[in-house]
């Protein structure tokens, strides 16, 4: 127990828990993005991946408590080391440095939090559908086919122009997280060299464009009429 509350309590501690959360979530992002993509395979593509799920209902829900946990120790120790190196700073270096960090370095907090009310909604949704009364009519009418209609469900919900713009707006700051997290977990871990140093934050980049690209197509092409 010491010696989890000296890791906790220390700098490197704390990175190296946002590092280990931070890769955990992100195989979450790009499994789930996988799945999420059947939705251009068609309905019964799509459907059944979701009955897959639903059939593994208990072990689901293990995993989503899972990641939820990752979720919320990724920002908190986000946060503390943001503290701790606010208090560890003279003013006057902060601000410097504040001036000459990159954009995403900058975000790093405030899209942590933003993607954070996004899954909550996001659980709301697509998983517990309480916020959409037509998804109940939906889940109804699947019931009598013998199908977990989940195809349907997302072209309604995405039809809504708000609902979609708040899904693009929070894929992109994930995105926009992820470009600099990939660079910092290589930095954490001690894997950093003069060769890495100068495609990581382009890989980063690219991986985190793919990202936001794979999610954003899918409330994009249900207000196009792709998806219907």
């Amino acid at each position: 127990m010491n010696l989890l509350l000296k890791f906790w309590s220390s700098s490197i501690g704390k990175k190296w828990l946002v590092a280990l959360t931070g890769l955990a979530l992100l195989g979450f992002v790009v499994a789930h993005l996988v799945g999420n993509l059947q939705m251009f395979a068609g309905a019964s593509k799509i459907n059944a991946y979701a009955e897959f799920l639903h059939q593994n209902e208990k072990p689901l829900w293990i995993a989503r408590i899972g990641l939820i946990a990752c979720f919320v120790l990724h920002i908190v120790a986000t946060l503390t080391l943001v503290k701790m190196n606010r208090a560890a700073r003279p003013q006057s270096y902060a601000l410097n440095r504040h001036v000459q960090a990159k954009i995403s370095t900058r975000t790093m907090a405030f899209s942590g939090l933003t993607v954070l009310s996004f899954v909550v909604f996001h659980l709301l949704h697509y998983t517990l559908r309480v916020t959409d009364p037509r998804f109940r009519t939906v889940e109804e009418k699947g019931e009598l086919q013998n199908v977990f209609d989940v195809y349907h469900m997302v072209v309604l919900g995405f039809q809504n122009p708000l609902i979609s713009a708040f899904y693009i707006f929070s894929v992109g700051l994930l995105a926009l997280h992820l470009s600099h997290g990939v660079s910092s977990v290589f930095q954490t871990f001690g894997l950093e060299s003069k060769r890495s140093a100068q495609w990581m934050p382009t890989a980063g980049k690219i991986l985190s464009a793919l990202i936001f690209a794979g999610y954003a197509s899918i409330p994009t092409a249900v207000l196009m009429g792709v998806l219907k």
